[in-house]
């Protein structure tokens, strides 16, 4: 059964969903430009700051909004008549946040690692560099506007317990 929201409730939660969602990709496009600044400087200074400003972008920013958007989502799925196992583009959505985060909280020991050798050696890190963090973040970028598009069109399809739970409320309902 599920546990539906008032309406001031519902709006209140979707809103936290939305400004998580899209503050989480409007972060990763962030890391993604800082990305490419690292990848394609021939400044040395400029790839060591990238190091130094990576790390605390991931964890204070990426993480939070990452866990913030699967919480909210899960409240709004579990709150609202979507549910969180009636309807395909819902599970995939949980599906895809849930691996963007996972990989991103294995991420997060590289990301340390990298801004640590930034911070504790005069090394010049041109070498060290390579595409790693403009890959992970693109992927990152193109799983979040996948999941955006999933909850902005919501493709029709239902599980077969969301039908059957469909039959079961129009039988409940008359």
């Amino acid at each position: 059964m599920t546990l539906l929201m008032s309406p001031r409730l519902r709006k209140a939660a979707l809103t936290a969903h939305v400004t998580s969602s899209v503050g989480w990709l409007g972060a990763v496009a962030a890391f993604l430009a800082l990305a490419v600044v690292g990848l394609t400087s021939t400044d040395a200074e400029t790839v060591r700051a990238v190091y130094l400003v990576a790390e605390p972008l991931t964890w204070f920013l990426i993480l939070p909004l990452a866990f913030g958007s699967l919480v909210t989502g899960l409240v709004q799925s579990l709150g609202t008549t979507w549910g969180l196992f009636r309807h395909y583009w819902v599970i995939f959505k949980l599906g895809i946040n849930l691996f963007a985060a996972t990989v991103l909280l294995l991420y997060t020991q590289t990301v340390s690692l990298l801004a640590r050798v930034a911070a504790e050696s005069n090394a010049d890190l041109r070498e060290l560099q390579g595409p790693t963090f403009v890959l992970h973040s693109a992927a990152a970028l193109l799983l979040l506007v996948t999941a955006t598009f999933l909850a902005v069109y919501k493709p029709r399809g239902m599980t077969r317990y969301g039908r059957r739970k469909q039959r079961e409320l129009g039988r409940v309902g008359r």
